[in-house]
C-alpha cells in the first residue's frame, strides 16, 4: 500500500459530496465522512511500524530534470500531524451537518473542505519540496474558497482575498527558501536533505560582504554597541 492513497482519497473524494447531496444533505455529509474515515483507516494501518521508530518512504519519478518527483515520507511526526488533520477533519464535517442552514450549498463545502484537507495532507507527507510547494499552493486556493464560502457577504469576500494574499505572498517566500535548500544539499529530497542537517546549517548563506549582510551587521552593532553617558548638568 502506498502513502499516497492517505492523499488520493480525499483528493479525489472531493467530486462526492458535490454529486451526491442531491439524495439530501445526508448523503453528502456522509460520502464525506466515509472518504475521510477511509483514509484514516489507511493511516492508522501504518501505525505500529511508525510507533516502532520506523520510516515510510515511496514515490515515482515524475519530472526528475527539474528535481520534481512524487515521492512521499512518513515519520512520527508525519504520522502526528496527518493523524491531527483527518481526525479534526471529521469533527468538522460532524459539526458542519448541523451547523449549515439548508439554504447553504453542504455539497460544495464538503467538496472544498476534502479538498484542502488533501493538500494539507500533502504538504505534511510529501518528500519532494518543489511537491510540497504545490500543495502548499493547493491551501491557498481551496482555503481562499472555503473563507469565501458565503460569498453573498462582503466580510466573507474580505476575508478570502486577505487569506489569498497571505498564502500566496507565505508562497513566494517558502519558493526562494526551497530553491535555497534545494541548491546548498544537492537536492529536493527531504530523506536526502535531512542527513546533511549539519553541513546545510553551517552553510553562510548571508555573507559579511553582502548589502544585506552588512546591514544586518550594523543593525546587530547598534543594539550592541553601549550608550554614550550623559554629562550631568
Amino acid at each position: 500500500m502506498s502513502i499516497a492513497i492517505i492523499i488520493l482519497l480525499p483528493l479525489l473524494g472531493a467530486l462526492l459530496p458535490p454529486l451526491s447531496a442531491r439524495w439530501g444533505r445526508r448523503a453528502a455529509a456522509w460520502s464525506a465522512a466515509g472518504v475521510t474515515a477511509l483514509s484514516l483507516a489507511v493511516l492508522l494501518a501504518a501505525a505500529p511500524r511508525i510507533l516502532a521508530g520506523e520510516s515510510w518512504q515511496d514515490g515515482w519519478a515524475w519530472v526528475p530534470a527539474m528535481g520534481l518527483n512524487l515521492t512521499f515520507r512518513m515519520d512520527g511526526l508525519g504520522f502526528l500531524f496527518a493523524l491531527l488533520v483527518l481526525g479534526i477533519g471529521l469533527l468538522v464535517i460532524l459539526y458542519a451537518r448541523y451547523y449549515l442552514s439548508e439554504t447553504d450549498p453542504m455539497g460544495r463545502f464538503y467538496g472544498l473542505l476534502l479538498l484542502f484537507m488533501a493538500a494539507m495532507l500533502g504538504i505534511v507527507l510529501a518528500d519532494n519540496l518543489l511537491l510540497l510547494l504545490i500543495f502548499w499552493e493547493m491551501t491557498s486556493l481551496s482555503s481562499f474558497l472555503l473563507v469565501g464560502y458565503w460569498k453573498h457577504r462582503a466580510d466573507a469576500r474580505q476575508g478570502a482575498v486577505m487569506a489569498l494574499a497571505v498564502t500566496g505572498g507565505g508562497g513566494l517566500a517558502l519558493l526562494a527558501g526551497l530553491l535555497l535548500l534545494g541548491s546548498i544539499a544537492g537536492s529536493f529530497e527531504l530523506s536526502a536533505i535531512l542527513p546533511l542537517r549539519g553541513v546545510v546549517a553551517g552553510v553562510p548563506v548571508i555573507s559579511a560582504s553582502s548589502p544585506l549582510g552588512r546591514s544586518r551587521a550594523c543593525s546587530t552593532s547598534s543594539i550592541t554597541r553601549p550608550s554614550r553617558p550623559r554629562s550631568a548638568r
